[in-house]
């Protein structure tokens, strides 16, 4: 309350000067799909040292100046930059949608060598694979084998991330509203009949 107060005064000063001004800054933080808001996101100025978070609903409102540099960021979405225009009354309202900021490193292999010719010699006694080996080596690649180291593998931490904020989304809208029901959406009945034409529906 005190830093608006300041802000406000600040516009009367400002105003009559000709400098900047003060602009409520507001708008909605969608995902990737745009379904949604983002609960959680930090929407800050930098050189100003102030900001604010996002709600339930992925909204935001704070007092700027013309011309600030808004950043926009969360784990796991890439930042995003905004600039206060001018000539755009005492308010201005924004959707902002994020991207997910994914980064796949390159593989690095680590050798237990530490000079040339250790390595050399290690090279020189290694044994190469035989028919046994190749086995071992197949039956560890079987595509069901694969299917389910996959199915079981553990969520990374942007995993985990994402999925705590979606349920505190969930929680939310089941608080103030009823759950959506996807029995009620006509879309979703006609990706289900397409399906069936499909026939991904199909015992194998």
């Amino acid at each position: 309350m005190l830093l608006t107060l300041s802000l406000l005064n600040g516009k009367d000063a400002r105003a009559q000067g000709g400098e900047l001004e003060i602009i409520q800054f507001s708008g909605v933080v969608l995902r990737p799909d745009s379904t949604g808001g983002v609960l959680g996101v930090h929407v800050y100025v930098p050189k100003a040292g102030r900001g604010t978070t996002t709600n339930q609903f992925g909204y935001f409102s704070m007092p700027t100046l013309v011309s600030d540099s808004v950043v926009i960021s969360a784990i796991g979405y890439q930042k995003q930059h905004f600039i206060v225009p001018k000539d755009q009354g005492d308010a201005i309202t924004v959707i902002i949608p994020l991207k997910e900021d994914t980064i796949i490193l390159p593989e690095i292999e680590v050798f237990p060598y530490p000079t040339e010719e250790l390595l050399k010699e290690a090279i020189l006694a290694m044994r190469l694979p035989n028919a046994r080996d190749y086995n071992a080596i197949n039956q560890n690649l079987n595509e069901q084998i694969m299917a389910e180291m996959f199915r079981t593998m553990p969520m990374d931490g942007s995993q985990n991330y994402k999925y705590y904020m979606n349920q505190r989304l969930t929680y939310w809208n089941d608080a103030i509203g009823p759950r959506y029901n996807a029995l009620l959406n006509p879309l979703a009945w006609a990706d289900f009949f397409k399906s069936l034409k499909r026939g991904d529906l199909k015992k194998k």
